[in-house]
Parts: structure tokens; C-alpha cells; sequence
């Protein structure tokens, strides 16, 4: 029986837990018995015997049933994989939790992009204890990226890569070179549709997809930190500056690069039928290899079930087929 705990039981901690719920025969047919026996977030806590139904309609009307902190949860529960899923922000709190969990000698998979100040100090405890640490939610959503870079071109020399890692610029840039419309008018709008936060500071100035950048280059090899990405905004882009360069065959796009010494988030002229010409909220990621050639992938970057069926891929990848 897997012993599973959720930290973080927001947005996407509630999608994994209906995907858990839902798809219960499905998962068990191909990792063997799981149980959750502890979810936990800023509200509360419930652990023990418990359905998972009950844990979700707690929350949704307002907060989990016990007193208890995560950290306590973290600390105190017995589980063999944390599911990891409390935040979106470059902070440690999220990996405070990590840290606790692979010193016991359990299991991690994690969405939280905070794992970019710390990858390879997470990487080696894993090691240490004999666990591993899974975070295939933490760049491209439902796209199976680390895995394609850590599995299927394990042997492959990765010589650079370079993307599109942030839905909603892709949004705004796309609405922008097909309609010609302001900067601020779309982003309005994105804000009214829930494409766009409501500070939408961290995507729009590039961060979200500079942390990224930061998760994918030392996947590769490429030991990196925040700091180090040099890092451009989409918000001084005009309509005129996309009329002048689809005059020439080109679009523009916020273009995520990594190569030896080179880290870079800008905005990029790319030409129209480019691959990363991709439009709405996609994200799309090009890699370039000495022996496979250029590789491509794409798909929905975010998103409650998205990201959820890239942790249970994680949950696949530690206990598939016993």
C-alpha cells in the first residue's frame, strides 16, 4: 500500500486529489494500492481514514477539519511519497517541506517552482537517503519535458534549448500580432478571462519564465541560478512593433533560452512559420541535441488538470507496473 500526503491543497493539490478519486481503478491497475493518508494546507489538516471526497468538500467550504500545521503534517505523518503543492512563488516555504520529507526517507514530486533555489542541494539529499524527487509539474504543465530531457535523451549531449514557458504572454502576444490591440487593453482583458493575474508582475516581466529556464538548464548540466538569467519584459511591446516585423515574415514572442554560459528571457522576433510561433496560451520548447537532432514538444503550460496529470506521471514514474 502507498502511503501518499498532498501539502498544499489549493488549485492543483484539489485536481490531483479528484484525479486520485476519479481515476482510482485506472492508477491502481498500473502502481499497485494507494491510500492518502494526509492532506494538509495553510486552513488546516486531515490525516487517518478518511475519502478523499470528504477532504475536497471540506476545503471548498472553507478549510480542512483539523487544527494541525502542514509543517506538523510533514513532520509527524507517516506516509512514503509527499506530494508537494503549496506555492507558485520563488520562496522556500515550499521546500522547508521537501527537505523534512526526504530527510525521513520518503518520496517527493512537486510542482513548486521554488525548487529553482534549490535543485541540486534537493537532488543530492534525495540521493542520501535513498529517495527520489520528482518535478516533472514544474516547467510546461501537462508537457512531459524533464522526462524527455532526464530519460529519453539521457545520452544525448544537450546543446542548447529554447522556448516559449509562460502561457499568459503567449496570450497577450498572440492577441496583440493578430488584432492589433495595445499591450494594456489585452492585458485587461486576460485579466477578466483568469488568463492573467491579477498582478500580473511575475508573467509578464518574464520571471515566471526565467525560474524555469532556471529548473531546466541545471536538468541539463548547466548549473544556474536566478540571478544569472539575463531577463526582458513583453510590456513595452507595441502593436506597431509587431506590423513591422510581420511585414518582414516574422512574429514576436517571449523566447526562454539556455545554453553553456548563456541564460537569457526576452522578447524575440520569430519567424512565422517557426514552430515557437505558437499560438494563445501554449507553451512550446525546442531542444537541440549533437545525436537526435532538434527536438520539439508542446501543449497546455498550466492548469488545474494539467498540472495534476503531470504529478500523477511523476507518481507513475516512482511505483508504475509493481
Amino acid at each position: 500500500m502507498i502511503k501518499i500526503a498532498i501539502i498544499g491543497f489549493g488549485t492543483v493539490g484539489q485536481g490531483i486529489a479528484e484525479l486520485l478519486a476519479r481515476k482510482r481503478e485506472q492508477i491502481e491497475k498500473k502502481i499497485g494500492k494507494f491510500k492518502v493518508v494526509a492532506i494538509a494546507d495553510l486552513t488546516g489538516a486531515i490525516t487517518g481514514d478518511f475519502k478523499i471526497e470528504d477532504a475536497i468538500e471540506s476545503r471548498r467550504k472553507g478549510r480542512l477539519p483539523e487544527q494541525r500545521s502542514a509543517m506538523e503534517v510533514a513532520r509527524e505523518e507517516d506516509y512514503d511519497v509527499m506530494i508537494e503543492v503549496t506555492t507558485t512563488r520563488l520562496d522556500e516555504e515550499g521546500i522547508a517541506y521537501m527537505k523534512v520529507a526526504l530527510e525521513r526517507g520518503a518520496n517527493v514530486i512537486t510542482s513548486n517552482k521554488s525548487i529553482a533555489v534549490a535543485l541540486m542541494d534537493l537532488l543530492k539529499l534525495a540521493e542520501k537517503r535513498n529517495v527520489r524527487l520528482l518535478y516533472e509539474a514544474t516547467v510546461g504543465g501537462a508537457m512531459p519535458v524533464i522526462k524527455l530531457l532526464n530519460r529519453y535523451l539521457s545520452f544525448c549531449e544537450i546543446m542548447s534549448l529554447k522556448g516559449i514557458l509562460n502561457g499568459t504572454c503567449n496570450y497577450i502576444l498572440t492577441r496583440m500580432e493578430e488584432e492589433g490591440l495595445p499591450y494594456n487593453q489585452v492585458l485587461n482583458e486576460a485579466k477578466e478571462m483568469g488568463i492573467a493575474e491579477a498582478d500580473p508582475t511575475a508573467d509578464v516581466e518574464g520571471i515566471d519564465a526565467a525560474i524555469k529556464l532556471v529548473i531546466l538548464a541545471n536538468t541539463i548540466g548547466y548549473p544556474a541560478k536566478f540571478e544569472d538569467v539575463e531577463r526582458e519584459g513583453i510590456t513595452k511591446i507595441t502593436p506597431q512593433a509587431f506590423k513591422v516585423a510581420m511585414q518582414k515574415g516574422y512574429t514576436i514572442r517571449l523566447i526562454a533560452e539556455a545554453s553553456r554560459g548563456n541564460l537569457r528571457v526576452s522578447p524575440r522576433l520569430v519567424r512565422m512559420n517557426s514552430p515557437l510561433a505558437i499560438k494563445g496560451t501554449l507553451n512550446a520548447l525546442m531542444i537541440y541535441t549533437d545525436t537526435a537532432g532538434e527536438i520539439f514538444i508542446a501543449g497546455r503550460g498550466a492548469g488545474k488538470y494539467e498540472t495534476a496529470s503531470a504529478i500523477l506521471s511523476d507518481l507513475y514514474e516512482l511505483y508504475g507496473d509493481r
